[in-house]
């Protein structure tokens, strides 16, 4: 559905040229939930901006269900776009208009008749679970309602992919879940492919199936959630993914550390630990741990500190190595 070729994106600014993108590849399946992270000033709303030629790139192309955006003309453009609808952070609603009116205005412009377009808005609002606020002016709304219009206007040209920029950064923990599950089933209802630019690991870990991670104006990384997740492979990822990780004041000193990271499938009545001490006679400590649910799995990584001796500690990775369902890394103090 999209495909980012060698993408590079530069703006001059009075300190000089800021390369905001830098040959950035990469291919989003018809479908898919795919999630574009990073942390502040990684690049990510320059990079969705691109997608539908808000910006227009540098360098290399941009191809959205086949066509080539930066060789089209005003005309195409306009066409193209309606194909490719966008949520934002502050749902960007207007004022003056109900509910209804709002969902109706891309129809408006799009030369809809009054009456198809006021049955289409009723039916998205039906959609977004929102029925019953057809008349209420976003004013009387919570985010969370703003946002359900924003996403009932979006869809209302039929497109077939939905960028959503920071979409529920504005939101509570609650109305951000509940916002992602809308999306989710828009996606598995309608066919729709979704875009989600965020800097929220957890808006990742609930509903993507693929992410790419950017830093500094590159991906870094890229694959499926649950392979991020369980392996995480550039420090960029690994700050994401371990946010917290162990500080390193507070790391043993002396020790060897590893971190290993399990995939879900491992089976959990032999566990690592236990079976570490048990059958080598290692005794590890466990410096961090965190578990989490990602797409419906459960992930979880563990910071372990190997014994003191040198021979204790080559059993216990032979061992690590060996263990079903984990992979491991060795971590520098």
């Amino acid at each position: 559905m999209i495909e980012l070729q060698h993408l590079t994106k530069r703006f001059a600014t009075k300190a000089g040229t800021l390369v905001a993108l830098q040959d950035i590849s990469l291919t989003i399946q018809d479908g898919d939930i795919f999630g574009i992270i990073g942390m502040s000033g990684a690049g990510k709303s320059t990079l969705v901006r691109c997608i539908n030629m808000l910006e227009k790139p540098d360098e290399g192309s941009v191809i959205v269900n086949g066509r080539r955006m930066e060789t089209l003309d005003a005309r195409g453009l306009r066409e193209a776009r309606r194909e490719i609808a966008m949520i934002f952070q502050q749902f960007n609603l207007l004022m003056q208009r109900n509910c209804l009116k709002n969902v109706c205005f891309p129809m408006e412009l799009a030369g809809v008749p009054k009456e198809k377009a006021e049955a289409r808005a009723r039916e998205l609002l039906e959609l977004v679970g929102l029925p019953d606020k057809a008349e209420s002016y976003p004013a009387q709304l919570s985010g969370g309602q703003k946002q359900r219009v924003a996403i009932a206007r979006a869809l209302a040209t039929d497109p077939k992919v939905l960028l959503c920029d920071e979409a529920t950064s504005a939101l509570d923990p609650n109305t951000t879940h509940a916002i992602l599950q809308l999306i989710q089933n828009i996606n598995k209802e309608l066919g729709i492919t979704v875009v989600i630019i965020t800097h929220q690991m957890s808006v990742v870990e609930q509903v993507c199936q693929n992410v790419a991670i950017l830093d500094a104006g590159k991906v870094v990384e890229q694959g499926s959630v649950a392979e991020i997740f369980s392996n995480p492979k550039t420090p960029a990822a690994r700050r994401l993914v371990f946010p917290a990780g162990a500080p390193q004041g507070e790391l043993p000193a002396g020790h060897r550390l590893v971190r290993v990271a399990f995939n879900g499938t491992q089976t959990t009545d032999k566990p690592l630990v236990a079976s570490l001490a048990i059958e080598c006679g290692a005794l590890v400590s466990i410096v961090a741990a965190d578990t989490r649910i990602v797409n419906g799995q459960t992930l979880g990584s563990m910071l372990l500190a190997l014994p003191d001796n040198a021979d204790e500690a080559e059993k216990a990775i032979a061992y690590i190595r060996t263990y079903p369902g984990l992979t491991y890394e060795e971590v520098q103090a």
